[in-house]
């Protein structure tokens, strides 16, 4: 039941407005432009629209809508905010030095490798693993394909420039991850900036693709998906977890997130436990 004339709406009943200027919001966009955030984590949504409301000197979500669907500009930096693009390099270094001991002696065996990592971001991941092949000897034989629905972040990924000052962290995680070499002989240090050497994506291929809306591309030996699948909800985790799926070959590697599992899915019974705690599982169905 809607509020009485004069009286003053209760909380609930405020989120629950919210909620539907949210859906009008990502519905608009789809409709407008062509992304799909309408399945993605109400919580999450939230946070991230409040914050580009805030960032453009608005109030409220209805005058977002009317910014968002007249001026371009404002919808890229909205998708800005919309993408998740928290990474690192190495980033939960057992999980690579998993993939060392678990997944690279299978590799071996394959005379060419495809690797799809899914919603890349800025790369930094990408690049790690390209160190990780390389120092297997294996990078020669692989074909990695970073994709990500924001062409912005694309283009920071395939520049391979990162800040100086994260590379403290980043080799630290590296040799937790079990490196093989030095850190620093992956990149050369300018100004205040780390440009990584251009051999590292050589083998490389960077393109938009959108998980929510796009179909597969092409069939993979591994697919990394990590730390993307939490800000879904449960229907569009089940809708993307069956695009890894039919995308996979037969004893493929999915590899996701710490938070994320195919435990409880309908394709659980399609994959078995590599790796249960960092979240490795091959395809064997």
């Amino acid at each position: 039941m809607g509020t009485e004339p004069g009286s003053v709406p209760d909380d609930d009943e405020k989120r629950d407005l919210e909620e539907i200027e949210i859906h009008l919001l990502t519905e608009g966009i789809y409709r407008h432009y062509g992304f799909d955030f309408r399945d993605y984590s109400m919580p999450s949504l939230r946070r991230r629209i409040w914050k580009r409301i805030y960032a453009e000197g608005l109030s409220t979500i209805s005058g977002l809508i009317e910014k968002v669907l007249h001026d371009p500009a404002c919808m890229e930096r909205l998708l800005l905010d919309l993408s998740i693009n928290t990474t690192a390099m190495f980033r939960d270094p057992t999980f690579y030095l998993a993939f060392r001991q678990k997944v690279v002696p299978t590799l071996r065996t394959y005379p060419f490798v495809r690797i799809w990592h899914a919603g890349c971001s800025t790369g930094e991941e990408v690049y790690s693993m390209a160190i990780l092949l390389h120092e297997e000897g294996l990078y020669e034989r692989c074909r990695i394909y970073a994709t990500d629905i924001n062409e912005a972040v694309l283009q920071k990924a395939k520049a391979g420039i990162f800040p100086i000052a994260t590379m403290q962290e980043n080799t630290s995680n590296y040799i937790a991850a079990g490196g093989k070499g030095t850190f620093s002989e992956y990149y050369t240090a300018r100004y205040d900036h780390a440009i990584f050497r251009p051999s590292l994506r050589e083998n490389v291929v960077f393109a938009q693709h959108n998980l929510v809306t796009d179909a597969s591309f092409n069939h993979f030996n591994v697919i990394f998906c990590r730390n993307v699948l939490i800000y879904f909800n449960n229907e569009l985790q089940e809708r993307v977890q069956r695009l890894f799926l039919n995308s996979l070959e037969m004893f493929g590697i999915l590899g996701l997130g710490k938070k994320e599992t195919v435990r409880y899915t309908s394709i659980a019974d399609s994959f078995e436990e590599l790796d249960a705690e960092e979240r490795l599982y091959r395809r064997v169905r």
